[in-house]
């Protein structure tokens, strides 16, 4: 089990998926990308759930989910640009990353960020990220390999 029990072992998806995508250039040969929650300041995820089951934390900034009402209509996994929420089976109820809301709350990093062996995973805000270093080198890799970003 994960942090958030998800059975990975049962067939379960992972709330944070990992693309390999081969890029065939001269700069790089393959590209991982780690995706999930991208917690949007304005989530089109909270705006298509008709019962209100997600909502934002503005203390933390994280897109946060109680589906106790969820009734399973999967409209914010169609809104969501990220494929984010996920359709549970067995509970026929939607569940999507919380950015590990309480642990930020007190003052601790998300799981999969301390659990990442290589320091590939980080939290920060979108002014953080847009002044960082690794965002400048994304944007550089993704331009020299021909895509747009």
């Amino acid at each position: 089990m994960d942090q958030n029990d998800t059975d990975v072992e049962a067939g379960e998806l992972p709330l944070r998926r990992v693309f390999n995508e081969e890029l065939g250039c001269d700069v790089l040969d393959c590209a991982y990308l780690s995706a999930a929650c991208a917690h949007c300041d304005d989530a089109p995820c909270v705006m298509a759930c008709p019962v209100g089951c997600l909502q934002k934390d503005y203390d933390t900034g994280m897109t946060v989910y109680d589906n106790t009402r969820c009734i399973g209509c999967r409209s914010c996994g169609m809104a969501c640009p990220f494929g984010a929420p996920r359709y549970l089976p067995d509970s026929e109820k939607m569940v999507k990353c919380d950015g590990c809301n309480e642990r930020l709350k007190s003052g601790l990093m998300p799981a999969c960020v301390r659990a990442c062996t290589f320091g590939a995973l980080t939290c920060m805000n979108e002014e953080e990220y847009q002044n960082s270093v690794k965002a400048r080198a994304l944007h550089a890799m993704l331009l020299a390999t021909g895509h747009r970003s």
